[in-house]
């Protein structure tokens, strides 16, 4: 006789519970408010910034431009083939969340991360709509009638107005801020423009306004990677169990036959947590370091007559040290040991080779790519030419003469397309355009019997600001082995 098929497995799946952050106040509370207002401000204001380049090069502060193959930062301008200042800065900025989560865990998340600060924006314009916590609650409980559905209406028109603003003002980063917005308004604008404005618009109304801890929850992959980060010295949100357990109410204090922890289990760190978790259950993915719970805490053993920081920012070594009866941490020895000042003097390092980059590079550019196909020519008086396509750049917003000129190769001389062979030398000169490049053809002849051999093409300015670059390359000539 067959055994009977085993029941399936219950769902794996569980609805989620809406959360409702209640307001607080506090330390932390105020920071957040701060840090927000700076981050939202820098990234809406920032494209209408203006900065002088003078009449060659647009004067918008910071600019993609992707059809000029530019990028601008106030005074500094970055050209494609210098891309090697974009990486690194984009390393800076992975270091430098390195030396973020090793040092104060997901203080990031907290604090600075895009879906954060536009889900704690939105969180406002909640409680500014629907009241707070409580009044969320009974709202979101109520049946759909005509006050429900005019609240519902109203907030959600902000969440898109926002999510637009937020959209609008991504592409100003890649054109003129004035002319694009003027174009975008009349219906001239670039087709990518009103799609990058929509898909921004959507995500930003989505994830801000709906999806909210479920992004950081189960979206986003740093939770999983900043586990690599921490150790037992890494300064994180936490409560301190030994001094809050057993919990208790005060009245079941009074009551109790043995003496409670300081813990009152009013949950009020629950209730403003932005993600709903229970920092008391230990430490959480959905914990994201904003510290709204130390605040929360403080607030309820201030009332209570009780020490503060029962919820605080600790290490694991710190607690335990703690625990025993040992003095508390100073915050300046868990920031400073060996691993944050590696991570801190490797982000300095890279910071101040950029630096020195870009203080040190010539505002010229030279490259030379050699015909291949054929690699040289013999003439009827015995002499070899070999031809060169000679890009010139000139990274300054103004014209600027220049002077090419053979380096080695003796006896050679050269001459362009637009030169009669007759005015060979060994130097030409061309004007290049403010922030421009111009390609030149040249051809270089050596007397017979000249053998393979490099030489270099060099460029210097002839402005009063000067500026030289040079190129090696190879002259061919018969019998050579390459």
């Amino acid at each position: 006789m067959l055994a009977p098929e085993p029941a399936a497995p219950g769902s794996l799946y569980a609805k989620r519970k809406s959360v409702f952050p209640k307001a607080v106040d506090g330390h932390f509370r105020r920071l957040k408010w701060a840090w927000m207002t700076v981050t939202l401000a820098i990234y809406y204001v920032t494209p209408w910034l203006r900065w002088d380049r003078g009449p060659y090069s647009p004067d918008q502060a910071v600019l993609i431009d992707l059809a000029h193959r530019r990028f601008y930062m106030f005074g500094i301008e970055i050209w494609p083939h210098e891309f090697y200042f974009v990486a690194g800065l984009l390393i800076m900025a992975g270091i430098g969340l390195f030396l973020l989560t090793s040092a104060v865990g997901r203080a990031w998340c907290g604090y600075s991360c895009p879906q954060t600060v536009w889900t704690d924006l939105f969180q406002h314009i909640d409680r500014l709509i629907d009241g707070d916590r409580n009044a969320q609650m009974r709202l979101q409980n109520a049946p759909w009638t005509a006050r429900k559905i005019a609240r519902r209406a109203l907030k959600w028109s902000i969440y898109l107005l926002i999510g637009f603003w937020t959209g609008g003002a991504w592409i100003l980063y890649f054109a003129d801020a004035p002319t694009l917005v003027r174009d975008f308004w009349s219906g001239h604008a670039a087709p990518v423009a009103y799609a990058a404005a929509g898909v921004l618009t959507a995500t930003t109304f989505v994830l801000g306004g709906f999806l909210r801890e479920q992004v950081c929850i189960y979206m986003c992959p740093w939770p999983r990677i900043q586990s690599a980060m921490l150790d037992e010295n890494s300064l994180t949100v936490t409560y301190k169990d030994w001094r809050g357990e057993p919990r208790g109410s005060v009245k079941q204090a009074r009551q109790a036959a043995t003496p409670l922890g300081d813990c009152v289990d009013c949950d009020q760190c629950v209730a403003v947590c932005p993600t709903g978790i229970d920092i008391r259950e230990g430490p959480q993915i959905g914990c994201i370091t904003c510290a709204l719970c130390i605040d929360a805490c403080d607030k309820v053993m201030t009332q209570l007559g009780r020490a503060p920081r029962l919820i605080d920012y600790a290490t694991l070594q710190g607690c335990e040290r703690e625990k025993a009866g040992g003095p508390k941490e100073s915050v300046r020895k868990a920031l400073l040991r060996p691993r944050t000042l590696v991570y801190f003097g490797v982000w300095c390092a890279i910071g101040l080779a950029l630096l020195f980059a870009l203080g040190t590079r010539e505002h010229l550019d030279i490259s030379v790519a050699k015909d291949r196909n054929p690699p040289f020519m013999v003439l009827s008086d015995g002499s070899v030419r070999n031809a060169f396509n000679v890009k010139l750049r000139n990274m300054e917003s103004r014209p600027r003469a220049l002077e090419v000129a053979l380096s080695g190769l003796p006896r050679a001389t050269m001459w362009s397309d637009d030169m009669a062979r007759a005015a060979a030398a060994r130097e030409l000169r061309r004007t290049v355009a403010a922030d421009q490049s111009e390609t030149v053809r040249v051809y270089v002849i050596a007397p017979a019997g000249t053998g393979a051999q490099d030489f270099a093409f060099t460029v210097r300015a002839l402005d009063r600001e000067r500026g030289r670059d040079t190129h090696t390359t190879h002259f061919d000539a018969p019998g050579d082995a390459q």
